[in-house]
């Protein structure tokens, strides 16, 4: 039977190619399941309403209703904005938008009845309301059957073709009857009734649309557990690798890639923490083990460049190695700069996605598989079983909590002998979590960032 939630998303009524891609690129959702843990990040009340000159303080979000007046585009370039006044039978109040100008111009009309939420604050006396969330109350009735409506976070780019929240939950709704039955139970029944007795595919529909604030909050306990129950079990398997010692390539050679890039192509001098994590990663690929290191590090702190560096020492030993990125813009961000990077140098680095093109994709597995491309960068499509690679050595992992266990390993397995692993995160974790979230990794961290 095949597996209905790995379904392309624009197989889905209502995506289609066009809106499948700016899914992909700007949300992560490619599939059917992608859409179905897409949960909502927080709900609105629907069933209350708010008066405008009820709004008093600033401390509350509102939810109001009333007629839209003077609708204008103010200020030039920097300080260009949209505003507009909401009026109801007890007063009117102020919109502003400085974002998303050019989508939601043409949506507001003068004189139209709308539904606006959002958190008041206080300016020159009066009270408007910085971005509200806004739609016109005939589309607001159609969709307020639940009391409880779900808020899902999207983007300026994907709002502007239909995607915002409401939109995506519209191809909730639309998937749900799709995908009935095929979400099977992960716990025991004893387990389940202790959570409440709400079963797994239930649990996930409720988080979509509860039917009330009691059933949510059972819902939200039993996915919460659900989550926790398995990173513990994770945890588990990660202390029986710690007891095992795993082969890996012997990388001791540092040659022309690396010295060439080092001394030529360097785009700053690195830092001593630079230094000295490069330092611990050439000592595991030299061991004889196989590396799994977490490497920690803010924003612009020169993970990527530490990355690079790594890879070149792969490539410098006869090997190939390979980026993970959770998202097609993350992928594309990373494939830029590394290019970048080295360019003049003989090194061909590719970009492997979900939206690349069927004949590029053949040419460079292809290309891939006789050693012709030398540092492969991509997102979930690397973990294909076609994408076959001559000599993989690395493994770079980028937002390692955005994968699991099993997407790990299925990289791990494109080569006779297990490739190092360098996971890469931005998120700020105390060391000792990091020792427990990541039992099964050492730990680095760059805890300064490059001059400038």
């Amino acid at each position: 039977m095949p597996d209905v939630l790995a379904t392309e998303i624009e197989f889905l009524k209502g995506v289609g190619p066009q809106r499948g891609e700016l899914l992909r690129k700007e949300l992560g959702i490619g599939t059917f399941g992608d859409l179905l843990l897409h949960y909502p990040f927080r709900y609105v009340d629907r069933t209350r309403f708010n008066a405008v000159k009820d709004v008093v303080d600033e401390e509350n979000a509102v939810q109001l209703r009333g007629t839209l007046k003077q609708v204008r585009m103010v200020g030039e370039k920097q300080a260009r904005r949209l505003t507009a006044k909401l009026v109801d039978a007890t007063g009117s109040i102020e919109l502003v938008w400085f974002r998303g100008l050019r989508w939601l111009q043409p949506i507001l009309k003068e004189g139209g009845e709308y539904v606006v939420y959002g958190k008041p604050t206080l300016y020159r006396d009066h009270f408007n309301i910085a971005h509200p969330e806004i739609e016109a109350a005939a589309t607001w009735d159609e969709g307020a059957a639940t009391p409880l409506q779900p808020v899902y976070s999207t983007t300026e780019k994907a709002s502007a073709k239909g995607l915002n929240s409401r939109g995506i939950g519209k191809l909730v709704r639309a998937l749900l009857p799709q995908v009935h039955g095929a979400l099977p139970e992960t716990l025991s029944k004893a387990i389940v009734q202790q959570l409440g007795g709400m079963g797994r595919e239930e649990a996930v529909m409720e988080a979509h649309f509860p039917q009330d604030q009691q059933r949510l909050d059972r819902a939200l306990k039993r996915l919460k557990f659900e989550e926790l129950f398995f990173i513990q079990l994770q945890l588990l398997k990660q202390k029986q690798l710690l007891e095992q010692d795993v082969k890996g390539n012997v990388f001791t050679h540092v040659g022309e890639h690396f010295n060439t890039f080092y001394s030529n192509h360097l785009p700053f001098e690195l830092t001593g923490a630079q230094k000295r994590v490069v330092k611990e990663i050439r000592k595991d690929m030299g061991s004889g083990k196989q590396m799994n290191r977490l490497l920690q590090g803010d924003v612009g702190s020169g993970k990527t460049l530490v990355a690079l560096l790594s890879m070149l020492i792969a490539l410098d030993n006869g090997f190939q190695a390979a980026m993970l990125a959770p998202t097609e813009i993350l992928a594309q961000q990373h494939f830029k700069s590394i290019s970048r990077f080295l360019e003049g140098l003989p090194v061909v680095v590719r970009l492997l996605t979900g939206s690349t093109k069927a004949a590029e994709r053949k040419s460079l597995l292809k290309a891939l598989h006789v050693g012709e491309v030398h540092i492969l960068v991509g997102t979930h499509a690397l973990l294909e079983d076609r994408v076959v690679f001559q000599n993989l050595g690395l493994v770079v992992i980028d937002e390692q909590h955005r994968f699991g266990v099993a997407q790990r390993a299925k990289m791990q397995a494109k080569a006779a002998v297990p490739p190092h692993v360098l996971v890469m995160t931005a998120t700020p974790i105390p060391r000792t979590l990091a020792m427990t979230l990541y039992g099964d990794l050492d730990v680095s961290v760059i805890d300064e960032l490059p001059p400038g």
